[in-house]
């Protein structure tokens, strides 16, 4: 019996109830699994519960698996999901601490005079965030904050890496127009 069939015997168990053909799965896969989630996060800790909740959701959902052949692919469609989910978070969270971190550069300005530029280029700047797509803000956060390389951003997302590059520079070049006519681009005035 070759490789392929012993895991589709164990995937038919496992539909069927069986824990230990799970973890006997589990065991084939979760090292590319975890690599691979620690590639897209870069964090250890989020790898791990990516990893774990895919496997939850896999055991949980096994039964709805057509094709068991397909088992190794259909475990890193949800891995990817789990993936997206977190790099989601850290894009939230980015957002929210570049708008704090903006917001503190306004308030440390001492000269009356500067303070009123300040807010001004506050507001200009988050403006200019808004005219992105979701994707593009992903991106743009992803590579300047998150410090992703293309690839990276490209596999997590499931983007084309120069697909990933060309995104990137027309949102810099959205960002920079809207910068460049004061805000006024889009509908939007200062």
């Amino acid at each position: 019996m070759g490789k392929d069939e012993s895991i589709i015997d164990l995937v038919r168990l496992s539909k069927l109830g069986n824990a230990h053909a799970f973890a006997k799965l589990y065991e084939l896969v979760y090292q590319d699994l975890y690599r691979s989630a620690l590639y897209s996060l870069g964090n250890v800790a989020d790898a791990e519960n990516a990893v774990s909740d895919t496997v939850l959701d896999a055991y949980a959902g096994i039964t709805k698996l057509r094709d068991e052949r397909a088992f190794r692919s259909w475990i890193f469609r949800i891995l990817t999901n789990k993936v997206n989910r977190i790099l989601r978070e850290y894009v939230a969270r980015r957002q929210n601490q570049m708008n704090s971190t903006i917001e503190d550069m306004s308030e440390t300005v001492a000269n009356p005079d500067n303070a009123m530029k300040s807010a001004e280029d506050k507001t200009l700047i988050q403006s200019a965030f808004t005219v992105l797509t979701d994707e593009e803000k992903q991106i743009v956060t992803m590579t300047v904050y998150g410090e992703y390389d293309s690839g990276e951003i490209a596999e997590s997302m499931n983007l084309n890496r120069n697909t990933v590059r060309s995104k990137y520079s027309r949102a810099l070049t959205k960002m920079r127009n809207f910068l460049s006519s004061g805000g006024e681009m889009y509908g939007q005035q200062r």
